[in-house]
């Protein structure tokens, strides 16, 4: 079984070639590339040598959705799996209505659905943060949506006359000793606070009390680290749960 899945975010598209449950290939576009065609085809060509013969489509980003899905019928033969609430997920829903829910965050409470036996949060660190809470008998029971690490400083950069577009990555000082100092250290200190407000205010709740954390998404690392929280990280945890999603509507 060789399956290619595809996770198309605000900023960047992810593609992973699973060869049975092992994931052997994984890359990564910028998103507005893949509006044209030819340059999805370009894109998802890559994997036709290893064979692939279906393929899984998440998207937030509806203006990509057709260019991708022609995309992959070309290089599997067949079409992709798309992603919704309608699908098999391996989880109950306690949150409505369920066709509001992103297909990103519907692949990661499938991945943590299937990972453990308790209560998970499964936090995906990308433009926007997102939170969900998953309780002990496998019912999504609601999320958090708040912004992303990079949203702190470019929406500074858009409105105002003088500040900088910066790097959030980086050393930052405590008090900041240039204006790129200072913005970062605001948007990395603010940032920390948001994510534990967030967490605590979760693990709070009757249903997610002991809950397991999990971390995906590209800024991660940045946000588990500052955050002093014991994360358990995992960067292909979307992929991981576009294969779960396969394997429940297509091969059950």
């Amino acid at each position: 079984m060789r399956i290619i899945v595809v996770d198309i975010g605000n900023t960047s598209v992810t593609a992973g070639f699973f060869e049975g449950n092992r994931l052997a290939r994984a890359a990564r576009i910028e998103t507005q590339r893949l509006a044209d065609q030819s340059a999805a085809i370009a894109f998802f060509h890559q994997f036709r040598s290893l064979g692939p013969s279906a393929s899984v489509l998440a998207s937030v980003v509806p203006s990509v959705n057709a260019s991708c899905a022609a995309a992959l019928r070309k290089t599997t033969g067949s079409s992709p799996l798309v992603v919704s609430h309608r699908l098999r997920t391996g989880f109950r829903w306690g949150y409505g209505p369920r066709k509001t829910l992103g297909a990103d965050r519907i692949a990661n409470l499938a991945a943590v659905a299937a990972a453990t036996r308790g209560a998970a949060i499964v936090a995906d660190f990308g433009t926007a943060t997102t939170f969900d809470v998953l309780s002990a008998d496998r019912t999504f029971i609601g999320g958090v949506i708040a912004p992303g690490l990079p949203l702190m400083t470019d929406y500074l950069a858009r409105r105002t006359a003088l500040l900088p577009l910066i790097d959030v990555n980086g050393k930052f000082g405590i008090p900041g000793r240039s204006t790129r100092d200072a913005m970062r250290a605001g948007a990395r200190l603010g940032y920390r606070g948001l994510v534990r407000e967030i967490v605590s205010d979760l693990l709070a709740l009757p249903e997610s009390r002991n809950a397991v954390l999990y971390a995906t998404g590209g800024y991660a690392g940045i946000a588990a680290k500052d955050s002093g929280l014991r994360w358990k990280m995992d960067p292909n945890l979307t992929l991981k749960g576009l294969m779960r999603l396969y394997r429940l509507n297509v091969l059950s």
